[in-house]
């Protein structure tokens, strides 16, 4: 196997990573493609050699590691000529990593057989953009997965590939997923998976009982079960699930509670609640959701971005709003399904985090944009936001790490 030599060339390591959903027919998250850059100047992946691109991708998951960026789910790589001939994704576990082929990559001897030996050791191998009378048809022998571009393809295309591959051969993924009317589409043809950010928006507004993770409560559970509470410890629980924060929130400020004041924090609730109404609350609360299975993409996300916005807390000129609750409810309305007004309805937050979380304008408008921006690797926004806060790209890249992390802990301790 061709290995690097880090005596003789180091090349920057990935500092920047994203990831993008790809979901079930039932929208389950199955998996992540991930997306690195080596710098915020360096985001077109043709600009960066193959062995610079491997490099990247084995520092970025020994830093972070694997699971971290994908949650504990497969991951989808995209992969060059350098990295399939030169064996790098033996570095990585075969059992969570498919090795994404582009177009790009012309399919010789060399690569039909790193291909099969990558097969033979565990690895699954996706093809992305494929069309009909693809260059790289003998590799769709031994594929796991065919990605068509529902964007960039005709319907008569994608309905011819469909076919071939519905009932035989490797499964179907549909990328570009970007509305509820494409994964409808898709859906129809037959597909499988769905690579997209469609299922964050709320087009279908109806009120449901969005899921927590069962490991929250139970450490919820454990924690009022001690005979003196450790009210840092619970604060923290609390604002590690977004259904359990906002609604806590929420059961405070409303007019059955009857308190004259507004309800800001979570501190602040637990000292109004006190040790018994505490209790009795989070014990209703993990009675509910206990046996809910655990969350969608959306509650990930959602604490990625919590916790980024505390971490940016110290950089960026943010006023009295809190960053964390701000990117917390971001994404309850596509949890709870119905617009973001009604969220945000009765809760005393700042003015300026309504605002961006209503309009997307206001004073916090660069630090919810760059919020969004990370989580999807658009790096060259990344770059002119990070600019406009005064923030470098070593502190940005290693605050999302953090955030990153932090939130895959989360839905995993327990």
């Amino acid at each position: 196997m061709a290995m690097y030599d880090s005596n003789t060339h180091d090349p920057k390591p990935a500092r920047f990573a994203a990831r993008l959903p790809i979901l079930t027919r039932d929208e389950k998250v199955f998996a992540y493609k991930l997306l690195f850059s080596t710098s915020l100047g360096n985001y077109i992946p043709q600009q960066v050699d193959g062995n610079t691109a491997s490099r990247s991708l084995i520092d970025m998951s020994s830093l972070i590691g694997l699971r971290t960026l994908s949650n504990g789910l497969p991951a989808f790589i995209v992969t060059t000529r350098d990295i399939l001939v030169g064996e790098y994704l033996a570095l990585l576990p075969p059992e969570k990593v498919i090795a994404e082929i582009p177009d790009s990559v012309a399919l010789d001897a060399e690569v039909l057989a790193a291909c099969n030996t990558m097969k033979e050791n565990g690895f699954g191998i996706a093809l992305s953009n494929f069309r009909p009378n693809d260059a790289r048809q003998e590799l769709a022998g031994i594929a796991d997965y065919v990605k068509i571009h529902i964007k960039g393809s005709t319907v008569a295309e994608i309905t011819e590939l469909a076919r071939r591959f519905r009932t035989r051969g490797p499964r179907l993924i549909a990328e570009r997923v970007e509305t509820r009317d494409d994964f409808e589409f898709a859906k129809a043809e037959g597909f499988t998976f769905f690579e997209g950010y469609f299922f964050r928006k709320p087009e279908t507004m109806r009120a449901r009982g969005a899921q927590s993770y069962r490991t929250v409560y139970l450490r919820l559970l454990a924690a009022i079960s001690k005979p003196a509470l450790d009210w840092k410890e619970l604060e923290q629980i609390i604002k590690s699930d977004p259904m359990l924060y906002y609604r806590l929130l929420r059961y405070l400020n409303s007019a059955l509670f009857g308190l004259r004041g507004e309800v800001k924090t979570i501190g602040q609730a637990l000292t109004i609640l006190g040790e018994d109404e505490i209790r009795r609350w989070c014990r209703l609360s993990g009675m509910l959701d206990l046996s809910r299975n655990k969350p969608s993409d959306l509650a990930l996300a959602s604490l990625v971005r919590a916790r980024f916005g505390e971490e940016l807390r110290a950089r960026v000129d943010a006023g009295n709003a809190d960053l964390f609750q701000m990117g917390l409810l971001s994404l309850m309305d596509a949890i709870l399904e119905i617009p973001m007004r009604e969220v945000l309805e009765g809760l005393p937050l700042e003015e300026n985090v309504k605002t961006v979380l209503l309009e997307n304008k206001g004073s916090l408008t660069p630090i919810f944009d760059l919020m969004l921006a990370m989580e999807a690797g658009i790096w060259p926004r990344i770059e002119v936001l990070a600019a406009q806060l005064a923030i470098d790209q070593d502190f940005t890249a290693q605050s999302y790490w953090k955030a990153m992390e932090w939130a895959q802990s989360v839905m995993t301790v327990g």
